[in-house]
């Protein structure tokens, strides 16, 4: 039998953010000059990254971290988290990745997110172009229209794990290996209580305008967005519809990925996000 120990190490920042004071679970790996702060899925958590953090062709030249939202994964909740509903917006959501980037002293990174991470990245590019030297938007759309019953997630009657990675389960490419889906919808079994639903208020009760796509500097944030084909909560058409509203922003659909491409396919997805990653150590803004 041989045994593997990974190179990531995980520690907790303790801080103030909106909601209280909160113990936020970070992972990171690699010492590369350039700080990658990842922003995981709704309902999911930093695990979504492991293959980037094992990835050593990232890691010589990005220092990559990932940290866990309060209620998700292994950070803290309220103590009154049976008491009260939990709902992410988007300024709670720009306070806690400015909070944390200015916790772990952060110089300009660059801010990576995925579905509900790949919206807020909008919000960061356009309003503080000046604190990420570019932003990456995975799965990144203006707005999702509903198109299932949200209060499903979240009953006395219902097993809030299994439907959460039910809800989910179509949105894996098809070309993901058995183990990468069944761990990217582990995660989505192992959510707390009410904690996806919470999410989605962010992602699907508020909306980014065409107004508020169009004042994105990517002169002075460039705005990378990469889009799985398979998915249906985030079309290739609503991430062709935020880079057509970015002046200069670049867009790549990615063929046979889908919602979760760094999670379910890392050797498919470095095909796409690879030359970005050499395009922003190159420039070293």
């Amino acid at each position: 039998m041989t045994a593997f120990v990974e190179p990531i190490v995980g520690r907790y920042v303790h801080m103030d953010l909106p909601g209280g004071r909160f113990r936020i679970h970070v992972e990171e790996a690699g010492d590369g000059p350039v700080p990658l702060l990842c922003l995981h899925t709704a309902g999911s958590d930093s695990r979504q990254y492991r293959h980037l953090l094992n990835d050593p062709q990232v890691t010589s030249r990005f220092r990559v971290i990932a940290f866990d939202m309060p209620w998700h994964g292994r950070s803290s909740v309220p103590a009154d988290w049976r008491d009260v509903e939990y709902e992410l917006t988007s300024d709670d959501y720009t306070a806690m990745v400015l909070g944390v980037s200015d916790a772990l002293g952060l110089d300009r990174p660059v801010v990576m997110g995925c579905s509900i991470g790949g919206r807020i990245v909008l919000r960061l590019a356009r309003e503080h172009p000046d604190r990420f030297r570019a932003a990456i938007g995975l799965q990144s759309g203006a707005a999702v229209a509903p198109y299932y019953d949200r209060d499903y997630l979240h009953r006395p009657d219902v097993h809030g794990g299994e439907v959460c990675a039910a809800v989910v389960s179509g949105l894996v490419g098809p070309a993901a290996s058995p183990q990468d889906r069944a761990e990217t919808l582990w995660h989505y079994a192992q959510g707390g209580p009410g904690v996806f639903k919470g999410d989605l208020h962010f992602y699907k009760d508020e909306a980014d305008s065409p107004g508020q796509l169009a004042a994105i500097d990517t002169g002075r944030c460039p705005l990378y967005l990469l889009t799985g084909e398979y998915d249906y909560s985030c079309l290739p058409e609503d991430t062709l519809a935020v880079a057509k509203a970015v002046p200069g922003a670049t867009v790549v659909i990615m063929e046979g990925l889908g919602h979760f491409p760094m999670s379910e396919d890392h050797t498919a997805f470095m095909t796409h996000l690879g030359p970005v990653l050499d395009e922003i150590a190159v420039a070293g803004r």
